[in-house]
């Protein structure tokens, strides 16, 4: 009896141990394809892709002109390069075409995720300048939001906010340093860069921590509000925005090779990573008082992995080991789905907009995007 307690608390101890390796192989991808294709079965409309899943209401289906829309195409692109099977060719390109139109949108600043995410790994993967034209069209409509006197893009038309700016915006900044260097034009890259500093200087607390909204004056350009719309007050730091900046200054540094935006990376990692719970996994809002009995955001820890993979590739092998560590538990089944189960969207857990109680604890398509995406650089790190 004594040998067989030992034995359970070796094994138990090797578990813990190597929680941050994953396997990642045929019989893993396997299985992500089988939940996946389940999901490409169950939303067959010719004009909409799936946002969300819930049981009680069913699926979400949301059209071109919704900031999501490109992230379905987008995993499929992904699952396409790491199966090498070409049903996910397939629906890749089925699910881009239905975003036509979308190049030509000038009401929303969130045309990278929206068009970079899908026509961009499209055109990365097969070449086709079809969907670079596309790119080049969407990069035209995102810029005519900037203003020079406030110095960034503006994100909505909706609410009581004179110019506001989000977070989320510096996800939408690579779509422009990517058309600069493919025109030779610098204009899309100045003003990412221009949007990028403007958005260190106002956004960010001395902690690092983000603020979600910051409102400018357009006459002075000079900032006026500053709030936190989806976390848990304005003052907190909202777990999804957190990774949006760090993914998005880990960006700009690699397009620029400016070091103050290293810096600020390596800086907003530090506050994730001092506020993140033992198996890496972010809560919705890091200064919820609920904690640890409160929702995570498997979609922040999700875009934080993706992060964290490039990230490591310009500084400490411990943001390698940070990512790794995320992967680990969303690949676990606390976070990953049983085949056919969670409508066949991937990841469980996570939130959308809790203070609007709009997509909390549901799937959403943003998270898996970035868990393929993470998945990828893993396995390029691998085979580095």
């Amino acid at each position: 009896m004594k040998r067989a307690i030992l034995f359970y608390f070796l094994a138990t101890l090797f578990v813990a141990c190597n929680s941050s390796k994953v396997e990642i192989n045929a019989d893993f991808y396997s299985k992500l394809s089988d939940q996946l294709n389940y999901l490409v079965q169950q939303t067959p409309d010719s004009l909409k892709v799936p946002r969300t899943y819930s049981e009680e209401k069913g699926y979400k289906l949301i059209g071109f002109k919704d900031w999501t829309c490109g992230f379905p195409a987008g995993s499929y692109w992904y699952m396409y390069e790491l199966t090498g099977n070409e049903n996910w060719k397939k629906a890749a390109i089925e699910n881009t075409v239905k975003l036509n139109g979308v190049q030509y949108l000038t009401t929303t600043h969130d045309l990278g995720f929206m068009v970079f995410c899908s026509y961009g790994n499209a055109y990365r993967i097969t070449g086709d300048t079809i969907y670079k034209n596309a790119i080049l069209q969407a990069s035209e409509s995102l810029i005519t939001r900037f203003n020079p006197t406030v110095g960034c893009i503006k994100s909505w038309d909706h609410g009581d906010w004179q110019f506001p700016v989000i977070i989320d915006n510096m996800m939408n900044l690579e779509m422009l340093f990517w058309t600069s260097k493919e025109t030779g034009n610098p204009k899309y890259k100045d003003i990412a860069v221009t949007h990028a500093n403007t958005t260190l200087a106002n956004h960010f607390r001395e902690d690092m921590s983000s603020y979600h909204v910051v409102s400018y004056d357009t006459i002075t350009g000079q900032p006026v509000v500053k709030q936190t719309h989806q976390g848990l007050s304005d003052d907190s730091s909202w777990g999804r925005g957190q990774a949006w900046g760090l993914y998005g200054y880990t960006v700009t540094y690699r397009e620029t090779g400016d070091q103050k935006y290293l810096d600020a990376a390596e800086k907003i990692a530090a506050h994730i990573l001092a506020n993140l719970p033992k198996d890496m996994v972010s809560y919705w809002d890091f200064n919820d008082p609920k904690i640890p009995e409160t929702y995570r955001d498997a979609s922040a820890a999700a875009i934080t992995a993706s992060a964290f993979y490039e990230l490591s590739k310009y500084t400490s092998n411990k943001y390698l080991d940070a990512a790794e560590k995320i992967v680990a538990s969303l690949s676990s089944e606390k976070y990953l789905a049983a085949t056919g189960a969670n409508g066949g969207f991937l990841l469980e857990h996570c939130v959308g907009h809790l203070p609007g109680n709009s997509e909390v604890d549901v799937p959403l398509n943003y998270a898996d995007y970035y868990y393929l995406e993470a998945l990828k650089r893993k396995r390029d790190f691998l085979n580095k």
